[in-house]
C-alpha cells in the first residue's frame, strides 16, 4: 500500500485531539457533496428541458432535411435527389416546398408560411400525436385543397378549428412587376378549406405562422413545376443516422446541406445549450467556495499534526513524502464529497423521473406548462464532467496550501501560516485560468460579445 496514502486514511476516519477539526471536515465533505449534487441536478434539468423539446420538434421535423446552400428551391427530380429514393436506408422520402404568403379570413389578414408536403407526411413525421379536431389527415381531394393550420394561427386569424369559409391565400406572381392601377393582378390568389384539425407543436414558431397543405397546390401558388424547398426522409429504424447523413452528403456534393434534427433547429438548442454553460459556471463558482472548507480542514489538520510530523521525520521521512500526506487527505476529501454528491444526485433524479416530487403545475393540474413536474434526464458525459470539474477544483485548491502549509510546518515556524499577497496571487491566477476556459467555451458557441466580456474581465484582473 502506498504509505502516504495509509497515513492521510488513517489521519481523515481516526478521531482528532480536538472535535472541531472532525466537525469542520465532515462540513467539508458536505459542502464539496451539496455543490456536486447541485451540479448533478442542475444540469439533468436542463437535458430534461432540451429533450422535452427535441420531442416537439420531433412530431413536426424530419430526420434528416435537405436543403440548397444557396437559393429558396431546387429541383427535386434531379438525378442526385432521385438515386436518394434508392438507398437501402431509407424508409420515407418526401417532397416539401415552403413560402411565404398573405393569409386572409373574414377581412382578418396575416402573413404565413404555406408548407406543401406529400400524403406521406403522416409516414414521415408523428404529425398525428399533435393533431387537434375532428377530421382524417387529408390535404386535398379531386375538388378542393385542405389546410391544417397551427393552432395560435387560428387565434390570430379568428377562424376557429372547424372554419366553414375558405382562407384566401395571396402570394405575389414570380418576376411580375406591381401594376400600381390593379395591385391585386400582381399576385396569385387561391383558397383552402377546412379539414377540421389544427396543429400544436407547443413552440411559436410553428404554431403562430405554418399552414399544411397539399404540395400541388403549393407549386399553383407560388408557380413551380418540380421545384422544392426540401427533401424530407426518415430512415429505416436498424440505420444509423450519422453515417447515413455522411454517405447522403458525399452523394450530394457541396451545393446540399444535409441536416439532423438538432441542426435543423440549431438557434434553439444552442440558446438552451449557454443557459446549461451559465449555470454549470456559477455552480462551479459555488464548489470553490465550498472547497474553502477543506483548506481550512487541513489548515487544522496540520496545526493538530505537528508532533506526527516531527516523528516522521525522525522516522526518516522525507519532506517530499510529508506533504504528499496532507495532498491525500485534501483529495480525499474532495474525492468522497464528488462520489456522495453524484450518488445523491443521481438519487435524486430518479425520484424526479419515478414521481414528479417538483411539481411545474402542468397537464391535469390545471397550469399553463406542457407537463407536470420538472424534465429530467441524466446523460453520462454530465456526470463524468461533473466528477472531474469537482475533483480538479479539490485538488487544486488544496494544492497550494498544503504545500504553503507544509513548508511552513516544516520549517518549524509554523504559525507565520498565511502570505496574504501569495494566497491573492494563487486566487487570482485561478481565476485567471478559469475566465480563460470560460471565454473560449462561449465563443465555441457563437457568443462573440460574452466571450469578450469575459477575456477583458480577465485582462483586468491584477496578478502582482
Amino acid at each position: 500500500m502506498n504509505f502516504p496514502f495509509y497515513i492521510a486514511k488513517r489521519y481523515l476516519f481516526s478521531k482528532k485531539s480536538h472535535n472541531a477539526i472532525n466537525v469542520i471536515s465532515a462540513i467539508s465533505v458536505c459542502g464539496v457533496a451539496l455543490a456536486t449534487l447541485a451540479l448533478v441536478c442542475t444540469l439533468s434539468v436542463f437535458n430534461g428541458f432540451q429533450d422535452l423539446v427535441a420531442t416537439f420538434f420531433t412530431a413536426f421535423d424530419p430526420e434528416l432535411k435537405i436543403t440548397a446552400v444557396t437559393g429558396k428551391v431546387f429541383d427535386g427530380q434531379e438525378a442526385r435527389i432521385e438515386a436518394l429514393r434508392r438507398m437501402p436506408e431509407i424508409a420515407v422520402f418526401s417532397e416539401s416546398l415552403e413560402e411565404n404568403a398573405m393569409v386572409q379570413y373574414k377581412g382578418r389578414q396575416t402573413m404565413a408560411v404555406i408548407k406543401g408536403i406529400e400524403d406521406n407526411f403522416e409516414d414521415l413525421t408523428a404529425i398525428d400525436s399533435i393533431l387537434f379536431g375532428r377530421g382524417q389527415f387529408v390535404l386535398h381531394d379531386e375538388v378542393v385543397d385542405y389546410a391544417i393550420p397551427g393552432i395560435e394561427l387560428v387565434s390570430i386569424l379568428g377562424t376557429g378549428i372547424k372554419f366553414l369559409d375558405p382562407l384566401e391565400i395571396y402570394a405575389p406572381k414570380r418576376g411580375a412587376k406591381v401594376n400600381m392601377a390593379n395591385p391585386a393582378s400582381s399576385f396569385n390568389s387561391a383558397d383552402l378549406y377546412s379539414s377540421g384539425l389544427v396543429f400544436a407543436v407547443n413552440q411559436q414558431k410553428y404554431d403562430s405562422s405554418y399552414i399544411l397543405t397539399s404540395l400541388q397546390f403549393a407549386r399553383r401558388l407560388f408557380q413551380y413545376d418540380t421545384e422544392v424547398s426540401s427533401v424530407e426522409l426518415k430512415l429505416k429504424p436498424d440505420a444509423d443516422v450519422g453515417s447515413v447523413k455522411s454517405k447522403i452528403q458525399k452523394i450530394l456534393g457541396d451545393g446540399f446541406r444535409v441536416q439532423d434534427r438538432y441542426e435543423q433547429q440549431a438557434d434553439t438548442f444552442r440558446i438552451m445549450e449557454i443557459e446549461k454553460l451559465i449555470s454549470y459556471i456559477f455552480l462551479t463558482f459555488i464548489l470553490m467556495i465550498a472547497c474553502f472548507n477543506v483548506i481550512g480542514s487541513l489548515s487544522m489538520l496540520i496545526i493538530d499534526k505537528k508532533a506526527d510530523v516531527v516523528t516522521l521525520r525522525n522516522l526518516g521521512a522525507s519532506d517530499k513524502l510529508i506533504t504528499r500526506i496532507f495532498l491525500f487527505e485534501g483529495r480525499m476529501i474532495s474525492l468522497i464529497g464528488a462520489v456522495v454528491g453524484v450518488i445523491l444526485g443521481l438519487i435524486l433524479c430518479f425520484i424526479q423521473q419515478e414521481f414528479g416530487l417538483l411539481s411545474l403545475g402542468g397537464g391535469n393540474s390545471g397550469g399553463n406548462f406542457v407537463v407536470d413536474a420538472y424534465p429530467v434526464s441524466v446523460h453520462v458525459w454530465d456526470i463524468v464532467i461533473v466528477f472531474v470539474t469537482v475533483l480538479v477544483v479539490g485538488f487544486l485548491s488544496v494544492w497550494y496550501p498544503v504545500r504553503y502549509l507544509s513548508r511552513r510546518l516544516l520549517a518549524g515556524n509554523l504559525f507565520i501560516i498565511v502570505d496574504t499577497a501569495d494566497v491573492c496571487r494563487f486566487v487570482r491566477y485561478g481565476l485567471a485560468a478559469f475566465f480563460v476556459f470560460i471565454s473560449f467555451r462561449l465563443l465555441a458557441y457563437g457568443f462573440i460579445w460574452l466571450s469578450l466580456f469575459f477575456f477583458v474581465v480577465n485582462l483586468v484582473l491584477p496578478y502582482g
